[in-house]
């Protein structure tokens, strides 16, 4: 029998490892509601007593509602954006999103579903510690995995419990590798891995995922961009010249034909392919404000407390909520880091030397996994969903390439808004595409979020209404 809500957070405040974590719900600065219990700071990645390399965690138990059998990691991408973005402005338990003027009550907070676990990873992100010396994402994977043994040695409580990798963007690399290693070394960790949800993920080359994607998402919101017809026809010309305006129609099949080619002759576009760039170079020219995360932003540039509110960082005030004293003495984050959203160095050593997740593991971690999650907003330019087709499409699991059937068949439903996108489900794999999102999904359409969240864990029969 489960432990009643109270006694389980008794267990945790009373747990004598834990109560240098603890925050006070009533005491974070300029919020001013009472968060409820929570605990935050630094763990080591090793129990190497001379390790010197630390993440920063802030964990928030399940509220009323919430399961007490579940607890959700999540993470930012970049490689090297801070975890705390999220919490802060998509799925934490409060809200402080552009525009702004003060923090809310997050009523589509996944703290609603189950716990949540937000770290800063890897190495040199937000307020981590150390110096980063990671190459790929398998050490990456093996750091990570060492801070959730830390993780679990002071709040033992959680040992056992049902356990889901979630993030976005970069995290679409990170998120399959994390799964895979745990999956090839269960006896590692005192969690089950059940799951996973990556949304506007980065799982193949930039070719695929921006490059042939990026003229017809031009032609598709054509009224947004406001190009006029003769730089119009210019990216359309490119396109044909680059192997990019009939990708679609000739190999994005259903079921495919075989294996999907790269346009060029290489993983990176052509020279004079790299129509993404001109795309976005045009686009900041008609619109200063363009915002590649939200392509219907425009003037005035909405504020930021984390001061990245699109496609540049932009401080409007300083300091930055997260560099604040009184914050970080209230979440106990070192207060002689200067904290960015962003890292302003690299975490991978001479960068990520990892393939693509979609021509390694993923493919073996949809398979493993009980539930598996991608969702892509459709008005994402950074990451393009037609992108992610393509990745799909060219991928095998569970014994056959891509989805069989087109995923315009499905309609994505969500509880009071009606039709909000695409879904389709095959052999595993659900993929949600959300109309009117951005790039983060759980920030720009919250409530679309939370019921595929509530699908993931088990809690709904479908992840449309």
């Amino acid at each position: 029998m489960l432990p009643s809500r109270p006694r389980l957070l008794n267990n945790i405040v009373n747990n004598y490892n834990a109560t240098e974590f603890y925050v006070d719900g009533n005491s974070i600065p300029l919020i001013n509601f009472d968060v409820g219990p929570s605990w935050s700071g630094l763990l080591p990645i090793s129990s190497a007593p001379n390790e010197t390399r630390k993440l920063f965690f802030w964990f928030f138990p399940p509220g009323p509602e919430g399961s007490l059998d579940d607890l959700i990691f999540w993470t930012n991408g970049g490689p090297g954006c801070s975890s705390l973005e999220g919490l802060l402005q998509e799925n934490g338990p409060f809200s402080w999103s552009y525009g702004q003027a003060n923090a809310t009550v997050n009523q589509w907070s996944w703290t609603n579903i189950s716990s949540m676990l937000f770290v800063e990873q890897p190495v040199g992100t937000g307020f981590s510690q150390g110096t980063p010396n990671i190459t790929n994402e398998d050490e990456l994977a093996e750091q990570l995995i060492g801070f959730f043994q830390q993780f679990l040695e002071v709040f033992s409580e959680l040992k056992g419990k049902n356990f889901y990798l979630t993030g976005e963007s970069y995290a679409g690399t990170y998120v399959p590798y994390i799964a895979s290693h745990i999956f090839a070394n269960s006896s590692a960790l005192d969690l089950k891995l059940k799951g996973f949800w990556v949304s506007d993920p980065s799982l193949s080359f930039d070719v695929v995922q921006e490059e042939i994607p990026a003229v017809s998402f031009v032609n598709k919101y054509e009224h947004v961009f406001s190009f006029n017809q003769s730089f119009l026809e210019f990216l359309n010309n490119r396109a044909v010249e680059c192997n990019y305006a009939d990708y679609f129609a000739k190999h994005v099949l259903y079921p495919p034909k075989g294996l999907l080619p790269l346009p060029g002759t290489s993983t990176e576009a052509d020279p004079g392919c790299d129509l993404w760039d001109t795309v976005f170079d045009a686009a900041l020219l008609v619109n200063p404000a363009f915002n590649i995360y939200r392509i219907f932003d425009t003037w005035p540039i909405l504020w930021d407390v984390l001061g990245f509110p699109g496609s540049f960082p932009q401080t409007q005030v300083s300091p930055l909520y997260f560099d604040r004293e009184d914050v970080k003495r209230a979440i106990h984050a070192p207060l002689d880091v200067d904290w960015t959203e962003c890292s302003n160095i690299d975490v991978f050593v001479r960068g990520d030397y990892s393939l693509p997740p979609a021509f390694t593991v993923l493919p073996s971690v949809i398979e493993q996994s009980e539930r598996a999650v991608i969702v892509h907003g459709l008005a994402d330019f950074i990451l393009i969903a037609e992108g992610t087709r393509i990745v799909i499409q060219n991928m095998t699991w569970n014994g056959l390439q891509g989805f069989q059937t087109p995923i315009l068949n499905d309609t994505f439903i969500v509880d009071g808004m009606g039709a909000l996108g695409n879904m389709h489900q095959e052999r595993g794999l659900t993929y949600v595409e959300v109309d009117l999102s951005g790039h983060m999904v759980p920030q720009f359409s919250p409530k679309a979020a939370f019921q595929i969240a509530q699908w993931l864990l088990g809690f709904r029969e479908s992840p449309s209404a």
